[in-house]
């Protein structure tokens, strides 16, 4: 049962979103897929979602097994790495940090996308409009003051700079951001993807890297959001819905946010509030069908 006050806004905007519904379907918001993998020697459940943007958890929970399950070559498992589009831009990059995706643009259309890294909460990527200021293949990762004094505080050996080779956390591509001292960049870790766990950065697994560092030129845009709570309908008239947990503490209400996405969607008046409810609470991060009717395909 929603609450009063949910119920209430509802019939408020009701009206307004049936009108709004009339409106043609947008295009194609809807990445990646549902399918079916063979586990390779070396995987394990965090490499995989890693790679794919999907939670361990997620996939352990989908599969039946522990999330810290050993896993074999030849096992079969279920994944699912759908994500909406946030928006879309005419060129340029866009991340959205709740997702942990990034989106690249070319002529207003969808060129790639990719699971990132993000900074963890007390040490936050900032959101904000930046624009690729540099681009640099094995760069030398001169250790920032701040950092220095996180490892002398942790204990460990407090380092200046590393060189380019495989202790250099930066990977092999690195695309610096402005305004600021950070960027977008491979890493030495590939399990740490699609985690918060960096100084702010944004990482990529080091294919991603290299693939983004050829599309990207210096002057493109970088739009970097917050957005935890998407929904979008599809080209074939399902409607899909996306909610991650507000990592940062910087989300509005999420059923605000979730209303305020319906409406401009125009599919108020076509959600299945019962799917709409549990894809809310679980907060899974990946896109699940929330129409109210089936679709024919």
């Amino acid at each position: 049962m929603l609450a009063k006050p949910v119920r209430t806004l509802l019939r408020s905007l009701l009206l307004a979103a049936l009108a709004a519904a009339c409106l043609p379907a947008a295009a194609d918001r809807l990445v990646g897929d549902a399918y079916t993998y063979t586990v390779q020697r070396g995987d394990y459940l965090i490499r995989i979602g890693a790679r794919i943007g999907q939670d361990p958890r997620l996939i352990a929970r989908e599969n039946d097994i522990a999330w810290d399950a050993i896993i074999h070559p030849g096992q079969r498992l279920r994944l699912d790495n759908r994500h909406i589009v946030p928006e879309r831009l005419e060129a340029g990059v866009l991340i959205n940090i709740p997702q942990r995706m990034l989106f690249v643009f070319s002529e207003g259309r969808l060129a790639a996308h990719y699971p990132v890294g993000l900074g963890r909460p007390d040490w936050a990527t900032p959101v904000g409009p930046r624009t690729v200021r540099s681009k640099e293949v094995d760069k030398t990762w001169f250790v920032p003051p701040s950092i220095q004094e996180a490892m002398r505080r942790a204990g460990r050996p407090v380092l200046t700079r590393v060189p380019p080779g495989p202790d250099n956390p930066l990977g092999r591509h690195w695309i610096g951001l402005a305004p600021g001292t950070w960027g977008i960049h491979g890493t030495n870790a590939p399990p740490s993807v699609y985690h918060f766990q960096s100084h702010g950065c944004i990482r990529l697994h080091p294919d991603d890297a290299a693939d983004l560092f050829d599309r990207v030129e210096l002057g493109d845009p970088v739009e970097i959001v917050y957005r935890r709570v998407l929904l979008a309908r599809r080209a074939d008239g399902t409607v899909w819905l996306e909610v991650h947990p507000d990592i940062y503490h910087r989300g509005d209400e999420p059923w605000q946010e979730l209303l305020r996405e319906a409406q401009r969607e125009g599919v108020l008046g076509e959600l299945d509030w019962s799917r709409v409810g549990q894809v809310m609470e679980r907060e899974e991060g990946i896109a699940r069908p929330v129409h109210l009717r089936q679709v024919d395909r």
